[in-house]
């Protein structure tokens, strides 16, 4: 999960509510703010793969990286009344491809986050990046300048599924880079795909038996699927049947499962003690800051929860963040949403979460969405006790079903 960017490029209207028009005198009260992180976002790709709905823009031209950076600090500064004092836990750079930028840029941006942020001493700094831009001297510069964990878009090791995907890289390019990545990183992830075009049972396993091979600390497998604002949305490409597409789940689930990885989140696979711990915080529906084009944020104050989106289109961003006028919405999470919101990702995790995390992320107890946790279990998709709530097996497999309910529940109250 990585919700820094949202899907689509088109620009919208600006819609930025007036937060005081929002919030209600019974408002839910925080009684702690939660961990804060911070997404940074490069819009820019090599070329635009068909399946992404992220807001990425396939470059054209010379990369705009000083200008780019200059409004990403920018950004940053403008945001940080918001949330002053507040350490970061963790920094993701994700795209787009944000691996295009050169050593120089990425210097100049995390200086400037350093001088900025009050970055915990033991941060996760995670770089996504594209095996198809991969130069080792300009890698091992990211790693020096404190990038500490690498995630590589390999999606396939099999050059058929790499083309129908659109990729720009060779599997020979993508098992360079991990190559590279074991010996300049004790932490990175392979970013893997199934139920691809045309693809069979036997390749998905073998596209597994291949990661499994350079044993990644972190193993994050994702099925494909046909979202909207896509060309393969557009035009559907031929994909394994439902049945087919669960097998390769349950085989994947089960191989890396034997191999040794824990499968804490859908789909999440790692190490022990080699949890992304980025990610988690979103699960866990923690705070974090987004800068760039199209980035999200989440940010807490002890009586209300604030969403912010940026502008999508780089140029637009670009233009727009020296005046202030860069936020394209700005809304409130009401208590009628904090519920859904929290489910949407806390459900996420296989090991569910603790009852007492609920409160203490949403300022509501429990008890008001008992009707919904009652359907829920007497449907066979969670388990609970008095300490924590987990989806079952069931509840995983069919985890839109469950949100649907605590959906449901949010429609009601608004």
């Amino acid at each position: 999960m990585k919700p820094g960017p949202a899907a689509g490029t088109r620009e919208q209207p600006i819609r930025v509510v007036s937060t005081s028009s929002l919030r209600a005198p019974q408002a839910s009260q925080l009684k702690v703010l939660p961990p804060l992180a911070l997404y940074v976002h490069v819009p820019w790709c090599l070329k635009k793969c068909p399946y992404c709905d992220f807001n990425s823009h396939e470059l054209r031209g010379e990369l705009p990286e000083q200008s780019y950076i200059d409004a990403l600090l920018a950004d940053l500064e403008q945001a940080l009344p918001g949330i002053w004092g507040r350490r970061v836990a963790s920094v993701f750079i994700g795209g787009g491809t944000p691996s295009l930028l050169s050593a120089a840029a990425m210097e100049r941006l995390l200086s400037g986050l350093r001088a900025a942020l009050p970055l915990h001493p033991y941060a996760e700094v995670t770089l996504e990046a594209n095996p198809g831009t991969f130069e080792a001297a300009r890698f091992r510069s990211y790693r020096d300048l404190g990038i500490n964990r690498l995630s590589l878009g390999v999606q396939s090791f099999d050059p058929e599924k790499l083309a129908s995907l659109g990729r720009v890289h060779s599997a020979d390019e993508a098992r360079r880079a991990i190559e590279f990545a074991q010996q300049c990183f004790e932490n990175f992830n392979l970013d893997m795909m199934y139920a691809l075009p045309q693809q069979s049972l036997a390749q998905a396993g073998a596209d597994v038996e291949a990661a499994l091979a350079y044993a990644p600390p972190h193993i994050s497998a994702y099925h494909l699927t046909l979202e909207p604002n896509t060309l393969f949305h557009r035009h559907p490409p031929p994909l394994p049947d439902d049945d087919i597409a669960a097998d390769m789940q349950e085989a994947i689930e089960n191989r890396l499962h034997d191999a040794g990885y824990l499968h804490y989140e859908t789909s999440a696979f790692g190490k022990p003690g080699y949890a992304a711990r980025h990610n988690l915080n979103y699960w866990e529906f923690g705070d974090y800051l987004g800068i760039g084009a199209g980035a999200h944020s989440k940010i807490s104050f002890p009586g209300r929860i604030v969403r912010e989106l940026r502008r999508k289109q780089p140029q637009a961003y670009m233009e727009s963040v020296a005046g202030g006028a860069h936020i394209m919405e700005r809304h409130e999470i009401g208590d009628s949403e904090r519920p859904f919101e929290f489910m949407m990702n806390a459900l996420r995790l296989t090991g569910g979460f603790p009852i007492a995390l609920f409160a203490e992320r949403t300022g509501m107890t429990i008890t008001s969405i008992a009707r919904e946790l009652e359907t829920a279990e007497r449907r066979g998709l969670i388990e609970r006790d008095h300490l924590r709530i987990r989806p079952t097996l069931r509840g995983q497999r069919f985890l839109n079903d469950l949100l649907q309910i605590f959906l449901q529940q949010s429609r009601t109250a608004a």
